[in-house]
């Protein structure tokens, strides 16, 4: 039976933090608030947090690589995802696992090597192969029971930036940005 994850640093999610060298994530739910506003003119609109892109910068910092898979393929994502120097944003990607599959493949990586944050059940494959499946306060209830690691802040709102928390503190490293 799998151990019930909880919120928070627990032991089980640092040690299972440590092997993490790249850290994947999904947009919808988890980069957003799974929100859709539209203007007047029928223009798409979507809301990303500014902690989790500045834990994304902190991260990468760090020398873990960020990524993202994400079942829709939008101009939103990808121009946030640019500005925080994100390189791989794979869009428009219903089966998760085979992107997965192939960036591992070329990175030399093992599924052991991979934090995931998902929030649903196009999540889940990919959930059940890496080392520290993560997801969201407010992830559906099949991604919460799958998750090794529960963020206490919603998708959009900061959960990602707890996770990049977990994987810096797991590392040892200095969760505050230095002047360069």
């Amino acid at each position: 039976m799998r151990r019930r994850a909880r919120p928070g640093l627990t032991s089980r999610a640092l040690r299972l933090a440590r092997d993490a060298r790249i850290l994947v994530l999904d947009v919808d739910g988890v980069l957003t608030d799974n929100g859709v506003l539209y203007d007047a003119d029928g223009l798409v609109l979507k809301r990303f947090s500014v902690l989790d892109g500045l834990g994304i910068k902190l991260l990468q910092h760090a020398g873990v690589e960020v990524a993202v898979i994400s079942g829709l393929d939008n101009a939103q994502a990808r121009r946030r995802l640019k500005e925080l120097g994100v390189a791989e944003f794979n869009g428009g990607h219903r089966r998760k696992l085979p992107i997965l599959e192939d960036m591992l493949r070329v990175r030399g990586l093992e599924f052991r090597h991979v934090a995931y944050m998902g929030d649903d059940l196009l999540d889940l494959p990919v959930m059940a192969k890496v080392g520290l499946p993560m997801a969201p306060a407010d992830a559906q209830p099949e991604a919460l029971r799958r998750a090794a690691w529960i963020s206490r802040r919603p998708g959009g709102g900061g959960a990602v930036r707890e996770a990049v928390r977990l994987l810096l503190t797991a590392r040892g490293a200095n969760l505050t940005p230095q002047e360069d």
